[in-house]
């Protein structure tokens, strides 16, 4: 992989090549994608999404957009820190007018659209959408659709729900929100389809990253990037744009850091014991003085987390630079905080937000409300879409379909897209809107 073709300014539908050395300073392009993302419908609805702890009364407590925001920041960082050592390693991107924060606003963009595909009441949303097609009334449909149209829905994943949201056509609408290939290549962490599934340890073969609904965008941004094949069989595997490295680096560190602390305030993990783990991960840098001059809880956590963040954004940055060669190569295969000195303390960290957070009561209950709720919600609307395409709606069917948002009203042809249409639907309600449209089909909120 070649970094001219993979800092690429196309979008989607142009004609003419974009040259970086053309660009007005005061609008880049890939600052543009960072402004398309913020302002779109679908960023904005992060604002009433899980992060940790669903539908929390605190006010403290992060959302998938402040998460995303903060995802973003931490990328911008680790963009601009490796754009400067890749620039002076390769002058001849200088030459052609690359800067150093076209790095950091490319992977901010990306970042910012990491979470941007998750269906409400975080992680266990995509689980619910796969179940109710594994177990529930949706696998009816199994034998109607091909092996890799399956697999998309019963594994549903907010990476490849991302990239349709990104890219998808519609009536009036080409291209999605047509970011630029570059932005679209570091958002795409899990560049294959869904089958097969997990053949690999490699970091790809984790998830998924497109479903058979946007192949063809997907491999046009592919081979617009030049990214590298996996494996050389008929399935469709590419190794990650470099730049994805640090859009999953910033969210790693991020849900480590920032999740472990939402824990703390929330009281489902020690103050105390949670301190210790965190100055563990910063004990080469920490300025004790300064900290133990800090005279409230809440001002040293503050000082360990940031202190944290740096650490860690230096530290995959470096990692990034050491092993760049490698992955232009397409010979890295893990994440880059896996090669990380921290390891062990991370994955501590790690293991208690598990423990004591993520499978906390109050977690697993809501998490099991959402469940019934999705289940209820994609039967009810599959149902009233199917019965239109097949000319027998009834009267109840008619007045389901009208409380679809305008852009999925129009019935689609093939069942599998009928499908994913109104997966898409329920992925992009908050977690609020999806209890409100719930408590009314059931006649409850009157």
């Amino acid at each position: 992989m070649h970094w001219e073709k993979l800092l690429s300014l196309k979008r989607y539908g142009d004609t003419t090549k974009r040259l970086r050395i053309d660009q007005d300073e005061t609008r880049l392009g890939f600052e543009v994608d960072f402004d398309r993302i913020i302002f779109s419908d679908s960023f904005r609805s992060l604002q009433d999404k899980t992060q940790v702890i669903p539908l929390s009364k605190t006010d403290f407590i992060h959302t998938r957009l402040t998460h995303s925001l903060e995802v973003s920041s931490v990328a911008r960082s680790l963009g601009r820190i490796v754009g400067k050592q890749l620039l002076k390693k390769y002058p001849n991107l200088k030459e052609k007018g690359y800067q150093i924060n076209d790095f950091g606003a490319i992977v901010a963009a990306a970042a910012l659209a990491h979470d941007i595909g998750n269906p409400p009441f975080g992680h266990s949303g995509e689980k619910a959408i796969g179940e109710y097609f594994k177990t529930g009334n949706g696998s009816q449909f199994q034998s109607q659709l091909t092996k890799k149209q399956w697999q998309d829905i019963v594994d549903f994943e907010g990476n490849a729900n991302g990239l349709q949201i990104l890219t998808e056509n519609r009536e009036g609408v080409q291209g999605g929100l047509r970011l630029s290939y570059a932005t679209l290549g570091a958002f795409m962490k899990y560049p294959k389809e869904s089958l097969p599934k997990k053949p690999s340890k490699h970091i790809v073969d984790k998830k998924f990253g497109f479903f058979q609904s946007e192949k063809n965008a997907f491999m046009d941004v592919v081979n617009e990037l030049g990214l590298s094949k996996l494996r050389e069989d008929n399935d469709i595997a590419f190794n990650r744009h470099p730049l994805a490295f640090l859009v999953e680096a910033a969210d790693d560190i991020c849900y480590t850091i920032i999740d472990f602390e939402d824990g703390i305030n929330l009281g489902l993990v020690e103050e105390d014991f949670a301190l210790e783990y965190l100055i563990k991960l910063v004990k080469d840098t920490i300025n004790t003085k300064k900290y133990y001059a800090l005279t409230t809880k809440k001002d040293r956590l503050s000082y360990l987390r940031a202190l944290a963040i740096g650490t860690l954004i230096q530290e995959a940055a470096n990692i990034f630079i050491v092993h760049e060669e490698a992955i232009l190569k397409g010979q890295f295969s893990h994440s880059l905080l896996d090669k990380s000195k921290y390891e062990a303390q991370i994955n501590d960290i790690i293991k208690i937000s598990i423990a004591k957070i993520y499978k906390s009561k109050e977690v697993v209950e809501k998490e099991i409300a959402g469940y019934h709720l999705i289940s209820n919600l994609l039967d009810v609307f599959i149902i009233a879409k199917n019965k239109v395409f097949n000319n027998n709606p009834s009267n109840y069917d008619k007045l389901i379909l009208r409380l679809l948002p305008e852009k999925y009203q129009t019935t689609k042809e093939s069942l599998y897209d009928r499908i994913l249409q109104i997966c898409s639907f329920v992925s992009s309600l908050s977690d609020r809107a999806a209890i409100l449209l719930h408590n009314k089909l059931k006649g409850m909120d009157f």
